[in-house]
């Protein structure tokens, strides 16, 4: 028992305690480390400074943010979610052009960037954002006019990063020649919700992002049909104009009481060449329904959070031949009432059923079956798109006397 020593944390290894350290928040690491010279080096790790999310944490200041980039921020770091001063009573300035420009050489690996309630007005334009960015959520933020727009760079600035792309070749030992290296905009999903600055004028802007390919609009309540008319993907003699690479648009406005409704998405009715996947939701589902019919590449579409009638779904699904997935959540499908002739016609057709096999028993079943809650949509669908799949999660059913 002399020998006998009390295990403590200085005798597991250091994979280990890193670890251990990755279920601590960002203050709790910054506490951690201020424990001893060993846990500092450890806290400083850059496999803990992948994924920072800071949203829970009300008035990070500038000066917060400095201190995380100098000290703790670095190669390791993927994703960053920041909140604003934006409904804070401090006020004042969150995002400098000085620590965008420190972040992106600090930080290269950074793919993903998530800014709520931040106040972006002082920043001339998103070109300031580091040029790694793909993914970029803005919610509930402002953001000034001419925010989206993306200005050419200049013969200088062009011909500093061939010779820095040339150079980096030259250490690496490859040959060749060197491919002209733009400061393009690299980001390929934009996620807006609850920004009610963003604009047609924002909008159609996006057309000069060559990469963008998901756009996800959400109670985004000053864009309008006509400003996505313009934003469409349309083929004209010089070619595909609008948001020519977009794949997947998701437009949805669950707002609040009283506020105005734009239907943007009747846009939609313009078509939309090379559109592979639409979600509405809320009371934009409607008015995208009737406009649905013209898009002819769209092969998944989700609807949600919204009242649907089974002749709304069929109409708008007539001509989308090239429709493989067709998803519902959170739908409140309204049916009509039995009626004595109706009963008994479902009556006939399930001892018809029977007579045939053992599907017809399901058909006359009126229990509410939770992955087929309407079966007669399905029914009707499986005749119109054969090759669709249907998907129903937390749909429920109400009968009206309409």
């Amino acid at each position: 028992m002399a020998d006998f020593r009390t295990s403590t944390l200085d005798y597991f290894p250091e994979n280990i305690l890193i670890d251990i350290l990755s279920y601590l928040g960002v203050r709790e690491l910054i506490r951690t480390g201020r424990v001893c010279k060993r846990w500092r080096r450890l806290v400083k790790d850059q496999r803990l400074w992948r994924t920072i999310d800071l949203t829970a944490w009300k008035g990070v200041t500038s000066r917060m943010l400095w201190v995380l980039l100098r000290q703790y921020l670095g190669t390791g770091l993927r994703c960053l979610r920041l909140r604003g001063l934006l409904l804070s009573a401090r006020g004042g300035a969150f995002l400098s052009e000085s620590w965008l420009k420190a972040l992106s050489s600090r930080c290269p690996r950074l793919r993903s960037l998530s800014l709520l309630h931040a106040d972006l007005r002082g920043l001339r334009s998103c070109q300031l954002l580091p040029t790694t960015l793909q993914v970029l959520e803005l919610r509930g933020c402002e953001l000034p006019q001419s925010f989206f727009t993306q200005t050419p760079p200049s013969p200088e600035k062009q011909a500093e990063a061939a010779s820095t792309a040339s150079t980096q070749q030259q250490g690496r030992g490859q040959t060749g020649k060197v491919p002209a290296s733009t400061s393009g905009i690299a980001i390929e999903t934009m996620v807006l919700d609850n920004v009610p600055s963003f604009t047609d004028l924002h909008l159609q802007s996006l057309a000069s992002w060559l990469k963008l390919s998901r756009l996800e609009l959400r109670n985004v309540l000053r864009v309008t049909a006509e400003g996505l008319r313009r934003s469409a993907a349309q083929e004209t003699d010089s070619g595909l104009n609008g948001l020519s690479r977009l794949k997947y648009l998701e437009i949805g406005h669950f707002g609040r009481p009283g506020a105005q409704l734009q239907m943007a998405s009747l846009g939609l009715g313009v078509g939309w060449l090379g559109l592979e996947e639409l979600s509405l939701g809320g009371k934009e589902v409607g008015p995208g329904l009737l406009s649905a019919s013209r898009l002819r590449d769209l092969k998944r579409l989700r609807l949600r959070c919204c009242k649907l009638r089974e002749m709304q779904v069929l109409r708008s699904c007539r001509t989308l031949r090239e429709l493989r997935r067709l998803e519902f959540c959170e739908v409140f499908f309204q049916v009509c009432p039995k009626t004595p002739e109706r009963g008994g016609e479902r009556e006939r057709q399930g001892e018809e059923g029977r007579e045939d096999g053992a599907d017809g028993g399901d058909e006359s079943n009126d229990k509410l079956d939770e992955n087929d809650p309407v079966p007669s949509l399905r029914r009707s669908l499986a005749a119109l798109l054969p090759q669709c799949t249907l998907l129903f999660t937390n749909c429920t059913v109400t009968t009206t006397s309409d």
